[in-house]
């Protein structure tokens, strides 16, 4: 497998054609150039959706910065349901353009990203009395499968088709059988969504020049003469005020998510209350507990909906969410709390023998959606589950343009719709500068995690999460061998994961590196709390903290977890 390196040349802002030199992926070097050049476009948010806009604006030629707050994928884009799909549900709201589009999309996603998505099988179990389904939801499930087929789900090569109760009970096989009848397979994808993230701030700055920050928040927006905005003061050290410094942008994109009108608010010094957040939960458990070899939709009656459960490859887990419900806290403090876990696991007792308990609940995580809020007067359901996951692109007086809603699969053509509202915002025509990103490979693109002999190699798991770039995980341990073994019980991610996610991966703290850069805190916790210690040593030398500063973030990261699980209700040791 052969390693990418940064390509050029480029065209730059002032229309001359540069080549871009190969450069690591360090923030103290993003920041000194943040502060140093001017640049086309300022993406403000890290999220999937901001980090999509970083990559198209890149690889048009338009010179790009993107800051987030936070970590990359630290808010939404690293706490989903981990899908890219149409959205099945979405038929029975009438979306049929929405549900095309989100096919389209995760068709470009299954082809420019192989190595952090793949082909996912979803049952949908048919229960009914004395071994007969009601022929009014039977037929129901196969228009909205043969639509959704026709819609564009035959693009990833497979058909929905009925199956035996005996099909159904191989995939999960505590199916309750006396009410069990038959069941439905369709397909749809999975993806690491921290690490596609993640992978597209990193291909923006190492193959198209971007300029990306994590931990580096806007403080206010910048304007001309004529009260045009042209930048941002940014602070590098949220504790430090001395910190702050301008990036110069000739146009400035908010791509924050659900934080999106508190960005607004600095531009057009009103809260416009676009979005509506929507809470979503999930739980981790033991497969062997509920096990499940690929993914299914069970019903949830009692409010009209469908929650997941799902495997989680390369581990002995799966997942169940998700919930949907109103949220009106902190945005940047969603917790999952003993309902939101009692609400899943009844879901899945509902319709299998595996009598969940929260002793069995090894890992949570609580998101917010960016729903956009229904206009004013117009008479919408209460539930959010209900509300449209289409996206806007907006620019406001001041010549800042916002993205919001939107979800996951459709985050390349957010990214489009933006990028294409910026080209106009600096006097050109979309035309003179074409988005490129639908036949663009993301950084580390192969098809060998589709080869069953690749597959089936030793650390064949860092296919499925760094593509070709496994090759440089792996040269960590040259004359390393203690690198190549896992360091949290019960889970595969060896020494060098961490390493890189600290040398390579722009990782600042230890939760950086055992959230997102490994999902180690949402699969086992306890045991990821175990190996805290030991994980921050090994970073140690790359992050530069000494004995102090390592017992601070292990200390630090294990308390976090723990008013994370006590806040869900659950039991520590």
């Amino acid at each position: 497998m052969a390693l990418r390196v940064a390509r050029g040349p480029r065209s730059g802002a002032d229309g001359v054609w540069q080549a871009w030199a190969v450069h690591r992926f360090r923030r103290q070097d993003s920041l000194h150039r943040l502060a140093d050049e001017r640049f086309d476009v300022l993406v403000v948010g890290g999220g999937v959706t901001g980090a999509g806009v970083a990559l198209d604006a890149a690889s048009r030629g338009l010179k790009t910065a993107l800051v987030e707050k936070g970590d990359f994928a630290s808010g939404t884009s690293s706490k989903s349901s981990k899908m890219v799909h149409g959205g099945l549900r979405y038929l029975q709201q009438r979306e049929f353009r929405l549900v095309y589009e989100n096919l389209a999309e995760r068709q470009l996603l299954l082809e420019n990203a192989p190595h952090l998505v793949s082909r996912l099988p979803f049952l949908i179990p048919l229960f009914g009395r004395d071994g007969v389904v009601s022929k009014t939801v039977a037929r129901s499930y196969s228009v909205a499968l043969w639509l959704y087929d026709l819609t564009g789900g035959l693009r990833i090569g497979s058909r929905h088709r009925r199956v035996t109760k005996e099909e159904a009970l191989a995939h999960l096989p505590t199916l309750r059988t006396e009410s069990l009848v038959a069941g439905f397979l369709y397909f749809d994808a999975r993806a690491d969504d921290a690490r596609l993230t993640l992978t597209l701030a990193r291909t923006a700055a190492l193959e198209h020049g971007a300029v990306v920050a994590n931990y580096t928040a806007v403080v206010r927006l910048t304007a001309d003469d004529r009260g045009a905005t042209n930048g941002a003061i940014v602070r590098a050290d949220p504790a430090v005020a001395s910190s702050e410094f301008p990036i110069r942008a000739r146009v400035v994109v908010n791509a924050t998510g659900v934080w999106a009108d508190d960005v607004r608010a600095l531009d057009e010094g009103l809260h416009p209350h676009s979005i509506r957040p929507a809470k979503g939960v999930h739980v981790t458990v033991p497969a062997g507990r509920l096990p499940c070899d690929i993914a299914a939709v069970i019903p949830v009656p009692k409010d009209r909906r469908a929650i997941f459960v799902v495997s989680w490859p390369e581990t002995d887990l799966v997942y169940l969410g998700t919930t949907d419900t109103d949220y009106q806290g902190s945005l940047d403090d969603p917790s999952c709390t003993p309902e939101d876990v009692d609400y899943l696991l009844e879901a899945a007792n509902n319709v299998t023998t595996s009598r969940l308990t929260r002793a069995d609940v090894t890992g949570v995580w609580a998101g917010l959606r960016p729903l956009l809020a229904p206009d004013k007067g117009r008479q919408v359901s209460e539930r959010t589950a209900d509300l449209s996951r289409r996206h806007t692109v907006h620019t406001s007086a001041h010549g800042v343009v916002t993205v919001t809603g939107g979800k996951l699969t459709t985050y390349r053509k957010m990214a489009e719709d933006t990028v294409d509202a910026v080209v106009l915002q600096l006097g050109e025509s979309p035309k003179s500068r074409r988005c490129v990103t639908r036949s663009l490979p993301l950084l580390g693109a192969t098809t060998a995690t589709r080869d069953p002999v690749a597959m089936a190699q030793p650390h064949s798991h860092l296919l499925g999460r760094y593509g070709t770039e496994s090759v440089a995980v792996l040269a960590l341990a040259q004359g390393r061998p203690e690198l190549l073994e896992p360091v949290v019980a019960g889970l595969p991610y060896i020494g060098a994961e961490f390493v890189y996610g600290a040398r390579e991966e722009m990782a600042q703290t230890l939760d950086d590196v055992l959230a997102r850069r490994t999902r180690a805190m949402i699969q086992r916790a306890q045991d990821t709390m175990a190996a805290a210690q030991a994980v921050a040593a090994l970073i140690a030398p790359e992050m530069g903290w000494d004995e102090h500063a390592v017992a601070e973030q292990a200390a630090r990261f294990v308390e976090s977890c723990q008013k994370e699980l006590l806040t869900a209700g659950l039991d520590l040791p």
